[in-house]
């Protein structure tokens, strides 16, 4: 399903920063291959003369459409900056890996269970560092990338470089599920002091997930600069989203309507993907870098509506499609 509107049916449409959304769009328009794209991205630096010239940019080219039926669910997702080792030491006992070389993008390999509790890497060298939290690591993997600041206090920047092909499972939905924990307490936050009040129970919980992320050194990204997302550019915070690339085209700009404590009116674009992230009305808000970004991040579940800007010829294919 999917419905055209106006810009002025867009609630907060005139109030935005379009200028910043247009930095962001111009940022991944070089990935952009498709014709449609190609017009679009050769005007985009002229528009970003003025405010007023990047909002007519987007209403010149782009029409509105919301794609699938509402509500919309949306949550955060933020870049962690944790203590770590370059080797194992008594304090850091727990690793993260670098992609085996023998793991096929698309193929289901060893689950987390697996890799974990068995110790299925263990002696093969693919340790990249290692941190002093066992939930620390499976969050680093659920947000896809960090930043790890080594006892000399140099920083080590990693990013996702693939995953072992099983689908990914909820903990906090299972935390439900068991009836731990009611449905309004299930956070990042909430499930990070669960699991290490119950370390044994903890551990189990964590492999009900058998997704597994594995990560590469990212040595020249610079500290200014967000993580690289799925279209291998560095994302900005509060500017780009993860969407499911099934409904929602990488690289396009996106209207988030955020209800919930914190409302959000924004234009951001959709730059990233995640293991969790699946439907039309769904996305991932990035919320930057560090422990008030993962604050901020970890408290976000909220309903709205999410439309895509798409090219006008686009659009009306789009509809056309349905």
């Amino acid at each position: 399903m999917a419905q055209m509107l106006e810009f002025s049916d867009l609630d907060g449409w005139q109030d935005d920063n379009h200028r910043a959304a247009l930095s962001t769009f111009i940022d991944t328009c070089t990935v952009l291959d498709d014709p449609d794209w190609a017009p679009i991205c050769r005007l985009a630096p002229d528009a970003m003369a003025s405010d007023a010239a990047a909002r007519g940019f987007f209403e010149m080219l782009f029409r509105p459409v919301v794609i699938g039926e509402g509500p919309a669910l949306f949550t955060g997702y933020y870049e962690p900056e944790l203590a770590g080792s370059p080797v194992r030491t008594p304090r850091f006992l727990y690793p993260i890996f670098a992609r085996p070389p023998e793991l096929q993008d698309g193929q289901q390999w060893l689950d987390r269970g697996s890799i974990e509790a068995s110790g299925a890497l263990r002696g093969r060298g693919l340790e990249i560092a290692w941190l002093e939290d066992p939930v620390e690591v499976f969050f680093l993997q659920v947000q896809g990338s960090g930043r790890i600041r080594m006892p000399n206090g140099q920083v080590m920047r990693v990013g996702y470089a693939g995953r072992n092909g099983h689908e990914y499972r909820s903990v906090g939905k299972e935390l439900i599920r068991r009836g731990i924990l009611g449905e309004h307490d299930v956070s990042a936050q909430g499930i990070k002091a669960w699991v290490r009040a119950n370390p044994v129970l903890g551990a189990e919980l964590l492999q009900h997930n058998p997704s597994f992320v594995f990560f590469r050194r990212l040595p020249d990204l610079p500290p200014e600069k967000g993580p690289i997302g799925a279209m291998g550019r560095s994302i900005t915070t509060l500017r780009s989203v993860a969407v499911d690339p099934e409904f929602t085209p990488l690289g396009a700009p996106v209207w988030l309507e955020k209800n919930g404590r914190n409302p959000l009116r924004r234009l951001m674009v959709a730059q990233d993907t995640g293991g969790a992230i699946k439907g039309p009305q769904r996305a991932d808000i990035f919320f930057g870098s560090g422990v008030q970004a993962g604050e901020d991040a970890g408290a976000v579940k909220d309903d709205g509506r999410m439309i895509v800007l798409l090219p006008i010829e686009r659009a009306f294919a789009q509809l056309e499609a349905e």
